[in-house]
């Protein structure tokens, strides 16, 4: 009977294979993710190195193409030319053919052009790596299969399906459609679960939307990113430095009013305002929707379980289907109109470039003073909090 250099307990092969796969895992968060697709910490060369050529004979990955599909996704998340959205190609197609549509993505030569600067160009790069991409998984079967045996088929096999499982599926696909959000960040992504373990810290991916560069990936104090964890061991024996790291939200509630330090504070922490506008109107919003409900027959075709997600997305979000149902709830509701109303109004702050600085103060000011007179007590409730970020 055939055999290989090892033979294991079952409960050994089991540890092999989640240590292999772990590693591969954390090659991906901390090196290709972190370090090379957002630059949030340097890495000495020796552990990039080594990361790199984990990839390559674990995956088959090569480093330029998977920066490049990456940073496309960032930079047209959830349109038609974001490279594996769930909201455009469905959560069913992410999950069964996420690598489909990353090797098709990988295909693209202006893709990779565009989105490549900066990722490793050097002899063995482009003489080994991306090259012969394919000859590091067939390597990594000879491996297995010599130190094990034909079980080292089944090991192989959990190796190469680990990362289009979890990364592909999961990371892409279920990480923009289920979970939770603590940022409202432009796009549907959501936080899969709150212990980033099994993905290397990768499940909390919308934190990761939120603050795209920062070296860690948790954000609130319940949340833990083991990515975060291994980065910060490196970075001790000398081996990483973090460079940069999503900034916290502080309060100063003796300030009275907003100025150039709110406004600052307010911009660097948009997503984080947003999210708290909209949990703090949450209760108004479910008051007004149970009036309407009662008035139901003049209602058709609203859908009052879903209304309270266009209240919080932007008017080009909202779909052309949806907009008269929209149009008409806020007609029928002044509370509602003044809470969407005032929503646009604080993030349009933040994207109109033309004004100065001084000017942005004067109009985030001016935003404070009416939402306190709008009549709404959660907005007065909000404005006032909104003054204290420092």
């Amino acid at each position: 009977m055939l055999s290989g250099l090892f033979d294991l307990p079952w409960w050994g092969y089991v540890i092999y294979a989640l240590v292999m796969t772990h590693i591969t895992i954390a090659a991906v968060t901390i090196y290709l993710h972190r370090h090379q697709a957002h630059r949030g910490l340097e890495l000495h060369p020796l552990v990039a190195h080594f990361f790199r050529f984990w990839l390559w004979l674990t995956t088959g990955m090569v480093t330029r193409e998977w920066v490049a599909i990456h940073r496309k996704h960032h930079a047209r998340c959830e349109t038609v030319d974001d490279p594996h959205s769930p909201q455009i190609f469905g959560i069913r197609k992410l999950m069964l053919e996420g690598t489909e549509l990353y090797r098709a993505e990988s295909k693209n030569r202006e893709t990779i052009e565009k989105f490549s600067l900066g990722t490793p160009d050097d002899w063995i790069e482009r003489n080994l790596y991306s090259r012969f991409s394919g000859l590091g998984p067939w390597s990594m079967l000879a491996i297995d299969v010599i130190a094990f045996g034909p079980i080292g088929l089944t090991l192989f096999a959990v190796q190469m399906l680990w990362i289009p499982v979890f990364a592909a599926g999961v990371i892409n696909g279920v990480g923009h459609y289920w979970g939770y959000r603590n940022f409202a960040a432009e796009d549907a992504s959501r936080n899969i679960v709150p212990w980033g373990i099994l993905i290397g810290g990768e499940e909390l991916h919308n934190n990761h939307h939120a603050y795209a560069s920062s070296a860690k990936l948790s954000s609130k104090w319940f949340e833990f990113d083991i990515g975060w964890f291994y980065i910060r061991v490196l970075e001790t024996v000398g081996l990483a430095r973090v460079k940069k790291v999503a900034a916290q939200v502080r309060l100063d509630a003796s300030k009275t009013v907003a100025d150039m330090d709110t406004l600052d504070a307010v911009i660097a922490h948009r997503y984080d305002v947003l999210w708290r506008y909209g949990k703090l109107m949450h209760a108004t919003w479910r008051v007004e929707f149970e009036k309407l409900k009662l008035r139901a027959p003049e209602f058709p075709h609203v859908d009052f379980t879903t209304m309270r997600h266009w209240l919080q997305r932007e008017e080009h979000e909202v779909p052309e289907t949806v907009r008269p149902a929209l149009s008409q709830v806020l007609q029928h509701s002044q509370a509602l109109q003044i809470t969407y109303r005032m929503r646009h109004e604080l993030a349009a702050l933040w994207q109109r470039s033309s004004a100065s600085k001084e000017q942005l103060v004067q109009q985030l000011q001016d935003w404070c003073a009416r939402a306190e007179h709008s009549g709404v007590a959660p907005l007065r409730e909000f404005s006032m909090r909104l003054r204290s970020y420092a």
